[in-house]
């Protein structure tokens, strides 16, 4: 049986950007930290991903502020980070290879955005055959005008996404949740 890693994606300053619409999930931040507390403590693997972008008038272009992680979830020394440029972890990086190398077999995913990198990262995992868990309210996103000229709530999207991911790609679960799972 494979280890199971905490993968942090993209929580990064720019998407504090009030550019983006509001956001749902105010407290995703705050379980973010208990989950990476619980991993700290028990020494088990963590991986940070932060999205570069080399799109012009992204807020995440590596020469701006608003590339750097928040501070609260910082990664500490010898946590494994991969840097992208593209929606999903697992393109023109190395981390398929880093969590095979390390068995890891399972990974709980917590992060920004629900709906871009979240759920990219999270439907290739499981493609590659990994046991994913999205933890729910650990996870956040913005609000966003459609194809249709509707204004979508972020929670809106934020449920509904879960809910695509939920049973086909991954198991949806609280902080609380994967907190009393981890052993």
């Amino acid at each position: 049986m494979g280890k199971t890693a905490l993968l942090v994606i993209d929580v990064q300053k720019g998407l504090d950007d009030p550019y983006h619409g509001k956001r749902n999930n105010p407290d995703a931040e705050s379980n973010m930290v208990l989950l990476l507390s619980k991993w700290r403590k028990l020494r088990l693997p963590i991986v940070h991903v932060k999205h570069s972008s080399v799109e012009p008038n992204s807020k995440l272009r590596p020469e701006l502020r608003g590339n750097e992680v928040k501070d609260e979830v910082k990664p500490l020394a010898g946590e494994k980070q991969f840097t992208k440029s593209v929606n999903s972890v697992f393109i023109g990086t190395g981390l398929e290879k880093h969590l095979r190398e390390h068995d890891i077999s399972s990974l709980v995913i917590v992060g920004l955005t629900t709906d871009h990198c979240v759920s990219a990262a999270t439907r290739m995992a499981s493609d590659l055959g990994f046991d994913v868990t999205v933890v729910s309210d650990a996870t956040a996103t913005h609000e966003r005008l459609g194809y249709d000229g509707v204004l979508y709530s972020a929670d809106d999207i934020h449920k509904i996404n879960l809910v695509s991911l939920n049973g086909e790609f991954c198991a949806v679960r609280s902080t609380r949740e994967v907190l009393k799972e981890i052993v």
